[in-house]
């Protein structure tokens, strides 16, 4: 009976320890960063969008513009290609930016990413294009573990300032906001896994797909 309990008790209590431990990362995180505040950008990884934006792609917008309404980000780039959904990510990120605020002279969209590690990649190069040093990436405390990660494998100089939720929660909460979608629709898309096979699409997740030239 005991061996029955324990795989239940994982399964209830896992999720949530993981969510635990992945807020107490973002704190520390954050604190790293904090002598390096403010940056001359932010990168923010893209989600597909269909009819409204997700719960994640809402966290993620509402945190970049919280960082640079509190002046901690100069600019925010925004990734992400036409991925899963006739719409490109980083210009319907940016969209919904506009609405709460944000200066389109300060947002910067990079439509090329399919991948996370790709959004890290070509996100920090384009800043770097535009005379930009002082560069972090911003996204859920979930997808931040394995972009670090990446980051370091490739020695990329940035700091990470993921998501606190309890800090972000008040604002996610109260916030509703609609765009019009039209201006980042893709005619004639095609899926990415219509695309491309199964181990290509896992390459590209690894950041194996990354061509230097290309930059």
């Amino acid at each position: 009976m005991k061996r029955l309990l324990f795989p239940l008790f994982l399964l209830l209590v896992g999720p949530l320890l993981m969510f635990q431990v992945a807020c107490q990362s973002a704190y520390r995180a954050y604190e790293i960063a904090e002598p390096n505040m403010p940056f001359d950008a932010i990168i923010v990884p893209g989600v597909p969008y269909d009819s409204g934006w997700s719960q994640v792609m809402k966290m993620r917008v509402l945190w970049s513009v919280d960082l640079y309404k509190k002046g901690i980000a100069e600019k925010i780039i925004y990734s992400g290609s036409a991925v899963y959904s006739p719409y490109v990510e980083a210009e319907i990120m940016g969209l919904y930016a506009q609405k709460l605020g944000v200066d389109p002279d300060d947002i910067i969209i990079e439509d090329r990413a399919e991948h996370s590690t790709e959004n890290l990649w070509y996100g920090y190069h384009l800043a770097q294009k535009h005379g930009m040093e002082n560069i972090a990436l911003a996204t859920d405390p979930f997808q931040n573990a394995m972009l670090k990660s990446f980051a370091n494998r490739k020695d990329i100089p940035m700091d990470f300032v993921p998501v606190i939720i309890d800090q972000l929660k008040p604002i996610f909460e109260k916030t509703t906001v609609t765009i019009d979608p039209t201006s980042a629709y893709v005619n004639d898309f095609v899926a990415l896994p219509d695309r491309e096979s199964r181990t290509k699409r896992w390459m590209g997740t690894m950041g194996l797909n990354i061509k230097k030239e290309e930059l």
